[in-house]
Formats: structure tokens, C-alpha cells, sequence
């Protein structure tokens, strides 16, 4: 069982690491657009602020957060999303500092909830923990959208985006969520949900292994844990990762796989490069 501070510290340097890729860009920069239609880099930020804020909220202010929810709620929520983080774009050093003070306001504001007080969410409620995690798996998503951007890019600003794109222990966090997730990308889709036992088995960049689910279940996904920490947060298109199922529903899940919370994401394109 890992614990709220083991996520927090992790989280903490997850957000460490893409601050350190975008606080060196320049203006030009922040307004370059990301694999994700319509999105800046300052989208993806100011995004990241907005989500930290509303993760605040939901952990210290239930009030404020019901009345946020209830805002999203009376519009396309996919439009709401859009829009908060479009509100969001202010000057780089301004929203890099909202940024940084909204990741250290959520890490106290989830301290002090009081273990097993669940906390509300969109369509759902969780830990402290989990909420934590929640915020680590965005915070990496985004991330990887922003280094995507400059992944191509000749010098050091490319070679740091390269580097930031390089799988680290903490997509153990990522995984873990991923693989506890399964049943919500089905009711998320209104597919029926599995009645099945799921086996994933993951292999990492150092040689291990990280295993879920009971060993003689039918359903089985193997395959590299950096593939499937993309595909649960659809940074890449199913066809485009070295997964390997067995079991129908396994295969089902592919198309269907989404670990973050609301509407079904729209996720990535089959062949879409990121260099």
C-alpha cells in the first residue's frame, strides 16, 4: 500500500520536472500549440492550475467545490474544461506562479483531510491518496504534451524535452490507477461492465516487473508499463503501443481504456508522431 506522503513527494517532483522544462521558454514558446487541438502550452498549464485549484477545493472547501461542479454541470462539460483553462492563459510568469502556489495550497489542503474522509470529485469520490494520484497522472500527461512540442526541437530545449519524455518509478502511480480504472472505461463508454478477473503485467525501463490482478485471469494485458500509462491517459493511439492482450474484453478495453475521471476522452489519432 503506498501512502499519502510516498505520493506527494512524487507528485511534487513530477511538477518539479516540467516546471524545470517550461520555465525556461520563452513567450513564443508558451503560445506554441500541443498534441492536443487547440491547446497551447499555456493551455496545458494554466489547465494543470485550474485542476490543482479545483483538487484544493475539493479537499478543503466542499462548499466552493459543489458550486464549481455545479458550474460545469449546467454547460457542455467538455466546453468547461476548454474554457477554464483558455480563462486561465495569462503571462507566462504569472501563470507559472499561480501554478506553484495552487501545487503547494493542494499538498496542504490534502494533509490535513482526515484519513478515510472520502473526497468529492467529478461523477466520483476518492482518498486523499487517490486524489493525489489523480493530480500526478495529469501533471504527467500534460507534461508529456508540452515535451512533445519541443521533442524535435534542435538544442538544449529539445534535448530537454526528450529527457522529461523518459519513464521514471513514478508512472508506478500512473499504472497502479490504470489498472484499477478498468471497470470505470467501461461504464464511461456505457459498456457493459467486466465481470472477468484482469492480469496486467508490466515490464519497465530498469528490468522489473509490476503485476495486477490475479494470475490465473483469463483477461491478460502485457506489455511495457510506459505504453500503458499512455494509453490510460490516451497520450497514443492503441495501435501505436506494444500491448499485448488476451481475453475479449482485454481487447475491448483497449479502444476504450481511460483513467482520468468524466466524459470519454477523444484521445490521439493512430500514427500521430511526436518528435
Amino acid at each position: 500500500m503506498v501512502t499519502l506522503a510516498e505520493v506527494l513527494a512524487d507528485l511534487r517532483a513530477e511538477s518539479e520536472a516540467l516546471d524545470g522544462l517550461v520555465a525556461r521558454l520563452s513567450d513564443v514558446d508558451w503560445s506554441r500549440e500541443t498534441p492536443s487541438v487547440g491547446w497551447t502550452v499555456a493551455h496545458q498549464i494554466s489547465h494543470l492550475a485550474w485542476t490543482d485549484r479545483a483538487a484544493t477545493l475539493a479537499a478543503a472547501d466542499r462548499i466552493e467545490f459543489f458550486r464549481l461542479l455545479g458550474e460545469a454541470m449546467d454547460e457542455d462539460p467538455e466546453a468547461f474544461v476548454d474554457r477554464a483553462a483558455a480563462e486561465g492563459v495569462t503571462p507566462p510568469a504569472e501563470l507559472l506562479a499561480r501554478w506553484r502556489d495552487g501545487r503547494e495550497a493542494l499538498a496542504k489542503a490534502l494533509i490535513a483531510v482526515p484519513p478515510g474522509e472520502p473526497i468529492a470529485w467529478f461523477g466520483t469520490s476518492m482518498s486523499a491518496t487517490s486524489s493525489a494520484t489523480a493530480r500526478l497522472m495529469e501533471t504527467w500527461a500534460h507534461g508529456l504534451d508540452v515535451a512533445d512540442t519541443f521533442a524535435g526541437d534542435p538544442g538544449d530545449l529539445g534535448a530537454a524535452a526528450r529527457t522529461h519524455k523518459e519513464p521514471t518509478p513514478r508512472l508506478r502511480h500512473i499504472a497502479h490507477l490504470g489498472y484499477r480504472t478498468i471497470g470505470h472505461s467501461f461504464a464511461t463508454h456505457g459498456r457493459p461492465l467486466p465481470t472477468e478477473s484482469f492480469r496486467v503485467e508490466l515490464s519497465t525501463a530498469d528490468g522489473g516487473l509490476w503485476t495486477y490482478g490475479p494470475e490465473n485471469a483469463a483477461e491478460r494485458i502485457t506489455g511495457p508499463a510506459l505504453d500503458f500509462c499512455l494509453l490510460v491517459t490516451q497520450r497514443r493511439h492503441y495501435t501505436d503501443l506494444a500491448l499485448q492482450t488476451e481475453g475479449d474484453r482485454a481487447r475491448e478495453w483497449l479502444s476504450i481504456a481511460q483513467a482520468f475521471a468524466g466524459l470519454p476522452g477523444q484521445g490521439r489519432e493512430p500514427g500521430q508522431r511526436y518528435d
